[in-house]
């Protein structure tokens, strides 16, 4: 089954919509050989996967790079990374010990800067370090309280009277760039940025999934007005709906261990998903493209087998009646947008 594209926004460019999330080519939480890494990507590719989004925090430059290596060359391919960390020397390397998250061997330590200059010399690097002519999204990363704290308000005023969004502003215009937005885990960072800058697009990771749908209160109503679409990352909320609550070892949600209140509601959508003879991680990864601001969904993938799976999730037939009983049960929003089998298996018209 061939997989669909979509605008982004009002601009030209369009996605598909199953993308390929590239933090786990970075040596998120374990390693990656650079040919495991390569045959991942070929392997998306091989199955119609043609959207690629990284950043130079997964692995230090090492997803970059890979993603780089394995795309050069290809036609009609669209790359995505991010802003607003700038990757400096290690004065002593730690080899490939696990620093925030990744088992990575590159000698660079994260530094942010969302200035004017730091937002352009991001861009730079990071097309030297894909080895590609140009890239064409770019996502200010992880802005927002809850990675910044206290210190949030110092790092925005870095995007707007430091000249951050300005920089994008001009990247977009000259044309070295489609589209720019925000790559978050958090909702109130975004509307407070559409407030200085029109956004294409918006990176939100793990807040719009089976889970949990809070964004369609303020976010995508904010979003249908300025005509900024969605590419919803991390759709498997770390993990839980990925694998489900009946496995040995620890439940993971958002990055930490899942609260008790969260497992119980994943194993009541087990129980569903049983009634109606369907993979829970196919409902989690088909849900969000229902929404029509959602232009992708991008799950993480760090091996060709994930490819294989993904492939087979993303084209499982679920029943409307599936997404109408999960409603009536209290687990999804009543204004969610379901799935509709007629029209394929995430709801696209391709």
């Amino acid at each position: 089954m061939p997989i669909a594209t979509r605008r982004v926004g009002k601009t030209a460019l369009t996605i598909t919509e199953l993308g390929f999330g590239a933090a786990p080519l970075g040596n998120l939480y374990g390693a990656v050989s650079d040919s495991a890494a390569h045959e991942t990507c070929v392997a998306a590719l091989d199955i119609g996967i043609t959207y690629f989004d990284t950043a130079p925090y997964y692995g230090f430059g090492l997803s970059e790079r890979r993603v780089g290596d394995a795309l050069r060359g290809r036609d009609s391919i669209v790359v995505s990374t991010k802003v607003g960390r700038l990757l400096k020397p290690e004065v002593r390397p730690r080899g490939n010990r696990e620093r925030h998250g990744f088992c990575s061997p590159m000698p660079f330590e994260p530094v942010y800067d969302y200035s004017f200059d730091g937002i352009m010399t991001s861009w730079e690097t990071s097309i030297q370090r894909l080895g590609l002519s140009r890239i064409n999204i770019l996502f200010v990363h992880d802005i927002g309280r809850l990675t910044h704290g206290d210190d949030n308000a110092v790092h925005f005023r870095q995007l707007t009277d430091g000249g951050g969004f300005r920089a994008l502003e001009q990247l977009r215009a000259a044309g070295e760039i489609q589209a720019f937005g925000l790559g978050v885990n958090e909702i109130a960072v975004c509307l407070e940025a559409m407030n200085y800058a029109h956004l294409d697009v918006i990176l939100l990771a793990g807040r719009y999934t089976l889970l949990e749908q809070h964004a369609l209160k303020a976010l995508f109503p904010a979003c249908e007005r300025t005509s900024t679409s969605i590419v919803v990352g991390g759709p498997y909320n770390s993990g839980i709906l990925a694998t489900g609550t009946r496995q040995d070892g620890p439940l993971h949600y958002n990055y930490e261990i899942a609260p008790q209140l969260i497992v119980e509601r994943v194993r009541r959508l087990e129980t569903e998903c049983d009634r109606f003879n369907i993979p829970l991680a196919a409902a989690a990864l088909q849900f969000p493209l229902s929404h029509p601001r959602v232009v992708s969904v991008i799950p993480g993938i760090g091996s060709p087998q994930h490819i294989g799976l993904t492939s087979k999730l993303y084209e499982t037939i679920i029943p409307t009646q599936f997404w109408e009983h999960l409603k009536r049960e209290g687990l999804l929003h009543g204004d969610a947008p379901i799935p509709n089998f007629e029209r394929g298996p995430a709801g696209s018209t391709a």
